[in-house]
């Protein structure tokens, strides 16, 4: 009667065996044997966590999948984990460098928008949402008047109200506007 032994007892050759056989257990051991090896490698090179432990998942993702050409007379197991985890890691560096030449590329191609202009969006951008913030019929009042170019008389007429309330209206909504525009700018240091 044969005992099986538990594979954490296996030599690293008995571990390369059971890998190359297609043996999940022998890539389980293999895994838990030599992964923090293959990880600080990659860590020292790509400075990276993140990238080093996508290198070291695809790492072992390469060696299972490439096991039939792992050759035990050529060196062990390790020896050949570390020869793909400089591919992995080389491979990372030119993903890196492409994604930054496509980023350069990509800002290349956009025009530059001007300072001003955008101060200008962003105060028409404040302003619009300071008006939605306004209650009625403050909203309607300013909108006439500034977006339909209105008199107070034809926003009196328009809207049925007394020409005192129009004015009325129209000077605390702008009182209000003018407040929150100089908060802002004062808080963003413009």
């Amino acid at each position: 009667m044969t005992t099986l032994r538990s594979p954490s007892s296996w030599d690293d050759a008995e571990v390369a065996r059971a890998f190359v056989a297609g043996d999940e257990i022998g890539l389980a051991e293999a895994y838990r044997r030599w992964s923090a090896f293959v990880h600080t490698l990659a860590l020292r090179s790509l400075r990276d966590h993140t990238d080093a432990e996508d290198a070291t998942q695809q790492v072992f993702v390469n060696a299972w999948r490439g096991r039939a050409g792992f050759d035990p007379a050529r060196g062990p197991l390790a020896a050949w984990l570390t020869g793909i985890t400089r591919t992995v890691v080389a491979d990372t560096f030119a993903r890196r460098a492409r994604q930054q030449r496509d980023t350069h590329a990509a800002v290349a191609t956009i025009t530059p928008v001007v300072e001003a202009d955008t101060v200008g969006i962003a105060d028409r951008m404040l302003v619009a949402d300071e008006m939605d913030r306004l209650g009625e019929p403050q909203r309607t009042i300013l909108a006439l008047a500034f977006w339909e170019d209105l008199t107070h008389d034809q926003i009196s007429a328009r809207l049925d109200l007394p020409l005192g309330t129009v004015k009325s209206h129209i000077r605390r909504s702008l009182l209000r506007l003018r407040t929150r525009l100089e908060v802002d700018h004062a808080a963003s240091g413009a």
